[in-house]
């Protein structure tokens, strides 16, 4: 197996129907998934600890992109509208073959520090409104 590099990985989100568009000038993406909170389930007459799996606790969803504000649908334009809107977007993150992370969330927009000699960058926080799905591509 020679491994798969991140480049060409996506963010998009749903603009209408049920058609995706991509977020230009991503530049990070948080893990996807989450793992079980453990519930213990240890009886008195239980010689060591039990647990079975709880709820999952997939947290918040933090992306980086390089800041871009010079049109209408400019990637931070889009994301702080989708903020504004104060509701719940549909979004998919797609790796290069083709395997993707749909989910719903509420979007808030953060400028980045700036710094002498560096580029200006923003940060997406999303807060997660259902689970996340795998879609996986057609062999």
């Amino acid at each position: 197996m020679a491994g798969l590099l991140s480049k060409d990985t996506t963010l998009s989100y749903k603009a209408s129907g049920s058609t995706y568009t991509v977020l230009e000038h991503l530049m990070e993406v948080p893990e996807m998934g989450g793992d079980p909170e453990k519930v213990e389930v240890t009886t008195l007459a239980d010689g060591v600890k039990k647990y079975i799996n709880g709820v999952k606790d997939l947290g918040d969803l933090t992306f980086k992109f390089l800041y871009d504000n010079g049109t209408e649908t400019s990637n931070y334009r889009v994301l702080k509208a989708m903020q504004d809107a104060n509701k719940a977007s549909d979004l998919k993150v797609e790796y290069p073959d083709g395997t993707g992370h749909e989910f719903s969330a509420y979007v808030n927009v953060k400028m980045d520090a700036a710094a002498v000699n560096a580029a200006m960058t923003f940060t997406v926080g999303m807060s997660l409104q259902s689970d996340i799905t795998v879609t996986n591509p057609t062999p």
